[in-house]
């Protein structure tokens, strides 16, 4: 004890604490200024030789071959196949997922399924992408058949598989953090089942729903190796889910081998892509929270 006493005097535990604390705040803080400004310098330099009106609406994107054309709508359109595709798969499994585990499972069912659900999103994504190229994509040959090796529906077949742990684990979570309150008030006052889980535990716990879709969605929208694999790397404008796609970030992944130049227009292409992926993650982010925000509002 007089030993304890005696470091106290010399070492102030608190203010130790503080300033670890503060320290790591900082980092995160430093990291995203130093993205910021990375991809924004680099952008630059793409924009003096490319404009931004040809770059965010010019329909073909061609910036390894001659002639180069740098319309990135291909690469838009890619990303959001994958993404809505997914979106449909991965938030109405996710959820029944969550309501059955919450509501319906057992303890020793529960104590089964969960571990499962973590299993799956530790898996890593060039597994998923493996599973969707020998897996997935020989069945929808089979239903298919003018379908391509590498296409868009299986690529987002795989991503929805990936983002559904995501979505069950945390809407689980929200819906088991409710009072139990809520429902014996409504199941005293005559409820059914499906009256208190979709009138009023869902209701409550709506804004931690709706984050964990932002959350799976803006995972979706970032996801590189399962795609590359599954969808190809086909830049294309189409909305045909079995043909062959490319997404922002497989293209990245493309110059990113190192074939192209450091120093050419080719390689630079990478950090305005980067740019435009990193400025829709965050208008989504952005819009989730304030839609989160409101729905809370008009809960309460």
């Amino acid at each position: 004890m007089r030993k304890l006493t005696s470091c106290k005097k010399y070492f102030n535990f608190d203010l130790s604490f503080k300033l670890v604390v503060g320290a790591c705040a900082l980092i995160s803080i430093f990291t995203t200024f130093a993205i910021i400004y990375i991809l924004g310098s680099e952008s630059l330099l793409f924009f003096k030789e490319v404009s931004v009106s040809n770059f965010l609406f010019g329909t073909r994107w061609e910036p390894l071959l001659s002639p180069q054309h740098f319309g990135v709508l291909p690469l838009i359109a890619g990303t959001f196949l994958i993404v809505l595709g997914s979106a449909v798969i991965a938030i109405p499994c996710g959820l029944i997922t969550a309501i059955y585990l919450s509501e319906y499972a057992g303890k020793k069912t529960r104590n089964f399924i969960k571990p499962i659900l973590e299993i799956l999103a530790g898996i890593p994504t060039v597994v998923y992408g493996y599973f969707a190229l020998t897996m997935i994509t020989p069945v929808l040959k089979n239903i298919f058949p003018d379908i391509e090796v590498f296409n868009a529906l299986s690529g987002a077949i795989v991503v929805g598989i990936m983002i559904f742990p995501m979505i069950s684990s945390l809407c689980d979570d929200a819906l088991n953090s409710l009072p139990r309150s809520l429902k014996e008030g409504a199941y005293a006052m005559g409820a059914t089942s499906f009256e208190v889980i979709f009138s009023i535990l869902i209701p409550s716990a709506l804004n931690r729903i709706i984050s964990s879709f932002i959350l799976a969605i803006s995972r979706a929208i970032g996801e590189t190796m399962a795609v590359v694999l599954a969808a190809g790397a086909t830049p294309k404008l189409t909305l045909n889910f079995l043909e062959s796609i490319q997404t922002m970030t497989s293209y990245i992944v493309q110059v990113s081998l190192g074939d192209t130049p450091a120093d050419g227009i080719e390689y630079k292409t990478c950090f305005a892509v980067g740019a435009l992926l990193f400025i829709i993650t965050l208008v989504m982010n952005i819009i989730g929270r304030k839609v989160s925000k409101r729905f809370h509002k008009g809960i309460n």
